[in-house]
C-alpha cells in the first residue's frame, strides 16, 4: 500500500491484516520501488498524489520492468477525475476517497482472484 496519508495508510493497513492480507507500507512512489526488489506484491493499492514520487511516476516505472509491469494497481485517491486517471494508469481499478471499506476489500478480492 502506497500513500502519504500516514492515518489512513496505518489504518487500512491494519484492516486488511486482520482480514488475512500481508502488507507492506510505503509513503510515497520512491520507498514502493524500494519495496519491490525484495519481494513482488500480488497487488499495489496506490494514491496518485504524494511527495518524492507521486504514483504517476511509479506506475511509468513498474511497467517498465517486465518482472513488476504486470502487477494489478487499484488506485485510491481523492483527485476528481479518478476514473479518467485511473484507466490512463493502466489500473484494475480505482476508488475515490472517501470509500467504504466493504468496497474496497470487493476490489481487492477481485484484483487478487484475476490476477
Amino acid at each position: 500500500m502506497v500513500d502519504d496519508d500516514v492515518d489512513l495508510l496505518e489504518a487500512l493497513s491494519e484492516i486488511l491484516e486482520s482480514e488475512g492480507f500481508g502488507i507492506r507500507q510505503a509513503r510515497n512512489g520512491l520507498q514502493a520501488l524500494e519495496l519491490l526488489e525484495p519481494l513482488r506484491p500480488d497487488l499495489i493499492l496506490l494514491d496518485l498524489m504524494m511527495p518524492v514520487m507521486d504514483g504517476w511516476e511509479f506506475v511509468e516505472r513498474i511497467r517498465g520492468r517486465p518482472d513488476w509491469a504486470q502487477i494489478p494497481v487499484i488506485v485510491l485517491s481523492a483527485d476528481r477525475n479518478i476514473g479518467d486517471n485511473a484507466r490512463k494508469l493502466g489500473a484494475a481499478a480505482y476508488l475515490a476517497k472517501p470509500f467504504e471499506l466493504s468496497q474496497l476489500l470487493s476490489l481487492v478480492e477481485a484484483s487478487l482472484t484475476s490476477s
